[in-house]
């Protein structure tokens, strides 16, 4: 039997992109497989009890336990730090989990953390409400004011957390001047890049320190599996968001791990395809009578055209409208499209919309959503892979009906 090796994941690494999505931290068994091995194990052998008591001694060599770490699983973590180009990945059961992680890995009793006020309902949920609930001291700015951000960072702080674009409003926030502000006060940036994706931003190289996905989104593209991940250097990794990984258990699942990883092959063609629509539909809606605002990075409309262009490859496949006529007019459009299903997903090969004020946002208090700019009339729009041109006549004729 041929046991050649593969080439090294060195020589992967300095491929473009679209390889790097194909091949990237493939490891095949002596069975030389074409697809990626699924390794559905919670647990391994050993031959012998010294070889047990080594491996649990460490350095480990060989695989322990799945909680621990999984050969599927790893040839997912390496295919995104190779594709994020990061120092160090591991992955987690959920998008929730890979955020809550790398915060508890972060951050201790007594210490400060100062958010973007823009953040998904259950990041907003962790940051106001279970984080205080362990001595963690916790402020919240608005996104684009660089001032807030420096007064916030003035008595320092452990981590700073932000997403840009954001759910579901779309306000970004300028990576490397946060970034800088918040390494000034000793403090660990976190960034959620799961609107751009790795094809349509890197956080790492504009200054912050973690990044973390929620691979559920558009790394699966087809709605069918939860998963997370945190990338960041080896040190913040290694020494303490694995330990809490391994102690804590939101471990993800060798199954999901394999749909992630073919779900990656095809993520640089998807996202291509999801931005190239979504311009065409945002442009579309801007001009539409019936729509009273539309956010999207990649019109000259959005108040932040400028940062979205320095730092943003594409504007994405998300889109934030308001429809005319409030709630009201928001859940008329919103029933009469055909095309689009309504689900709190995003990322999917289908269109998906989801109404932020009654599900993702629903725990927000009204205040604090009006702030964000969540309005009744609000949709977000997760703009799929189908025809735009059937999504553009599906969309006239649901606005219609406003």
């Amino acid at each position: 039997m041929d046991t050649t090796p593969l080439p090294p994941i060195t020589a992967i690494r300095d491929m473009r992109i679209d390889t790097r999505l194909v091949r990237g931290g493939t490891r095949r068994s002596p069975n030389r497989e074409t697809c990626e091995a699924l390794y559905l194990t919670s647990g391994f052998v050993y031959p012998d009890a010294e070889s047990a008591e080594a491996a649990f001694a460490g350095p480990e060599e060989g695989w322990i336990y799945t909680r621990f770490g999984n050969p599927t699983v790893a040839m997912l973590e390496d295919r995104l730090r190779q594709l994020e180009e990061a120092p160090a990945a591991r992955t987690t059961a959920t998008g929730m989990a890979a955020v809550f992680a790398a915060l508890m890995a972060s951050v201790k009793s007594g210490d400060r953390v100062v958010a973007s006020r823009a953040l998904f309902g259950s990041c907003h949920y962790v940051v106001t409400r279970i984080l205080p609930r362990f001595g963690v001291e916790t402020r919240l700015v608005d996104p684009g004011d660089l001032d807030q951000w420096r007064d916030a960072l003035r008595h320092g702080a452990a981590c700073v957390l932000f997403e840009t674009p954001s759910n579901p409003m779309l306000d970004l926030v300028d990576v490397r001047a946060v970034a800088d502000l918040a390494h000034a006060a000793g403090a660990r940036v976190i960034v959620d890049n799961v609107f751009a994706t790795p094809i349509e931003q890197r956080p790492l190289k504009l200054g912050a320190d973690v990044v973390v996905y929620s691979a559920t989104k558009h790394i699966d593209g087809q709605g069918r599996c939860l998963g997370g991940a945190v990338l960041a250097d080896e040190r913040f990794v290694i020494d303490a968001l694995q330990p809490f990984l391994r102690h804590t258990g939101p471990t993800l699942s060798p199954f999901n791990a394999w749909v992630l990883l073919k779900g990656l092959e095809t993520l640089g063609l998807r996202m291509e395809r999801h931005a190239r629509s979504a311009g065409r539909i945002a442009a579309f809606l801007a001009d539409h009578p019936k729509i009273a605002s539309v956010r999207y990075p990649g019109l000259d409309s959005h108040p932040q055209r400028a940062l979205a262009r320095r730092q943003m490859r594409r504007g994405g496949g998300m889109l934030a409208i308001e429809v005319a006529g409030g709630k009201r007019g928001a859940f008329r459009f919103a029933n009469g499209l055909r095309l689009a299903d309504i689900s709190p997903n995003l990322g999917d090969a289908k269109t998906l919309l989801a109404h932020p004020a009654t599900t993702t946002h629903a725990n927000v208090d009204a205040a604090e959503r009006k702030r964000l700019g969540i309005a009744d009339g609000s949709l977000r729009l997760s703009i799929g892979l189908e025809d735009a041109d059937d999504l553009l006549a599906d969309m006239e004729q649901a606005l219609a009906r406003v």
